[in-house]
């Protein structure tokens, strides 16, 4: 097993090979980790929040669901979540988030550009990057459709467990938006090993 620290407002891109599994745990309670792939063989194909949340009928994905590529390819299966609650419609937070919705204009770290810095090493440019699978991130959609950014469920050592089911490039972050995270930034741990 490889287990890995990813530091607070920081992220990383590693290999994962099909079959292998990636265990995403929040060490201290209430932080988000932004997760995007890419297939290994073809980097045009990346995990897609629309087709997954379209083949799962639900928004909240969760133990059981697959999460497929922009070709209807499945890239995970999710194999166990100790929270049940993660977003899948909101994209990392950039630079151009913080200027926008909240006005601020000073350079702030970010999920997006931790992502594409990591995954630029795989040939993935900064416009390849989808909407991110936001693990543990706590979203709720009112009758309305007006979004809601809650704190998130997840306590100290809460997990979420997925099976690689295509070999992939994967970029992880510990998430860098204060709102996100329940106003505090921690850091995030993930863990690879063969499937049980």
């Amino acid at each position: 097993m490889i287990r890995s620290r990813i530091e607070p407002q920081s992220g990383t891109a590693f290999e994962l090979k099909a079959g292998r599994t990636l265990r995403i745990i929040d060490i201290e309670g209430e932080q988000v980790a932004d997760l995007t792939a890419f297939s290994r063989a073809d980097r045009s194909e990346w995990l897609s929040s629309g087709r997954s949340i379209d083949y799962a009928n639900t928004i909240y994905l969760t133990t059981g669901h697959v999460l497929y590529s922009n070709r209807s390819r499945p890239m995970f299966t999710i194999t166990a979540d100790d929270v049940g609650r993660h977003d899948f419609l909101l994209t990392p937070c950039s630079r151009e988030t913080f200027e926008i919705i909240h006005g601020i204009t000073d350079p702030h770290p970010n999920c997006f550009e931790n992502l594409w810095r990591n995954l630029a090493e795989f040939g993935i440019a900064p416009d390849a990057i989808p909407t991110t699978l936001n693990i543990f991130m706590n979203v709720e959609v009112a009758p309305a459709g007006t979004l809601s950014i809650l704190p998130p469920r997840s306590q100290a050592g809460d997990s979420l467990t997925l099976r690689a089911e295509v070999d992939l490039i994967v970029g992880l972050t510990a998430c860098s938006a204060e709102l996100s995270n329940n106003g505090s930034f921690k850091p995030i741990v993930y863990e690879i090993s063969d499937a049980t």
